[in-house]
């Protein structure tokens, strides 16, 4: 069985699962788990993980290693040498620029998963240090990288992959491969989805890009001709106290749960009616890749309503699984909420269609094997596998 090393700077925060799910998936590759340091935020049982710092070490040190990885100076990988790693996968582009050097001297190709904000976010917001200083240098880098002939990338979705190629990326360099959702855990709950409350669920991290201010707005519509229409948002992030203003100046029936765990949302799952992602473009040109909480409300038999931005509308049926809005769009939301809240033969058809959808197109398993056999091309491809010099 074939080694990779999955690399990711800080291992891991809470809100990438979808990395834990997908080394978790594999079945004819051994994935380790590689990153600078633990942030101790998720739960790691069961997958193999080495840091390339001690736990608890000071600031300074931590700086000092990512700057050192940042201008392609090598860290010791004799141990990582032993497990006899054939390939290198990064998740995010900023991670991939730290993981160079690592592939190098382990003599490696390398696949880049890109995910949203590393490649959507304006080039120009990364010059301009927004970043931070070490990051500057991150838009001509990852074009460097892009250059290599044994360095491959794997795009969340279409509109990752047509970003990456209109910044400057090959297109023959990119293969789309979807991060599919466990069905085991993301099943239709037991009480009918038109028995339930009429209750909107979001769930989400709560910044510029998740839309939930167009959400509330929204709602506002829907509660003055519905006050049954109640509002529950899991999730939280730097805009959670100016979202909760803006919801008792509206004076929206909405309910704040902040950060919750996955057995936590599977049960919000089960009593929402109506699943919302109204997602926009931030004003840094950050945007969805393709968000994997639709795959889950779907394959939990929840009509979903997201808005038509980044890759979204890959991840549903449009009239079928659920509905698609135009951004920003607060008239057009409130009428597919309201829809989906209020006619119970609409709401019963899109929920038995979504877990169906799931199954053919985003099932977890299914999505690995189909990244695993790129692992497969890559390491026979004799571009990609040369080694790193």
């Amino acid at each position: 069985m074939p080694t990779v090393i999955v690399y990711r700077s800080i291992l891991l925060p809470r809100s990438e699962t979808f990395i834990k799910s997908q080394i978790g998936a594999y079945r004819r590759w051994r994935g380790v788990l590689l990153g600078r340091r633990l942030c101790h935020e998720l739960a790691l049982d069961g997958l193999d993980v080495r840091t390339l710092e001690a736990d608890g070490a000071r600031r300074s040190s931590q700086l000092l290693l990512k700057l050192r990885l940042i201008l392609g100076i090598a860290p010791n990988v004799s141990a990582l040498r032993r497990d006899e790693p054939v390939l290198l996968h990064a998740h995010f582009g900023m991670d991939a620029i730290e993981a160079v050097p690592i592939a190098r001297s382990l003599g490696v190709p390398m696949v880049v998963t890109l995910h949203g904000f590393d490649i959507n976010i304006d080039f120009r917001w990364w010059r301009g240090g927004h970043g931070g200083i070490l990051m500057r240098g991150y838009p001509r880098r990852l074009l460097q990288l892009a250059s290599l002939p044994h360095v491959h990338f794997v795009a969340v979705s279409d509109a990752i992959k047509n970003r990456a190629i209109a910044v400057g990326i090959p297109a023959s360099k990119i293969d789309v491969r979807y991060i599919g959702v466990d069905r085991t855990r993301f099943q239709p709950g037991c009480l009918g989805i038109s028995q339930r409350p009429r209750r909107v669920l979001f769930v989400g991290r709560l910044v510029e890009k998740k839309g939930c201010a167009y959400l509330l707005r929204a709602m506002r519509i829907v509660q003055r001709t519905n006050p049954a229409a109640q509002l529950t948002i899991v999730g939280d992030g730097p805009l959670r106290s100016q979202l909760e203003d803006l919801a008792r100046e509206m004076s929206v029936n909405a309910v704040f749960r902040g950060f919750l765990s996955g057995p936590e949302v599977k049960r919000e799952f089960d009593e929402a009616r109506v699943f919302c992602l109204p997602s926009v473009t931030a004003e840094n040109g950050d945007a969805e890749g393709l968000a994997i909480v639709l795959f889950e409300a779907q394959a939990s038999g929840i009509p979903v309503v997201t808005s038509g931005v980044g890759g979204t509308l890959e991840g549903i049926v449009d009239g079928q699984t659920g509905y698609g809005f135009q951004e920003r769009d607060v008239p057009g939301l409130a009428s597919r909420l309201s829809e989906l809240l209020f006619d119970d033969a609409l709401a019963e058809r899109m929920s038995a269609a979504g877990p169906k959808f799931v199954e053919q197109k985003f099932d977890l398993q299914l999505c690995t094997a189909r990244l695993e056999s790129l692992y497969d091309d890559l390491i026979r491809s004799r571009d990609c596998g040369a080694p790193i010099l």
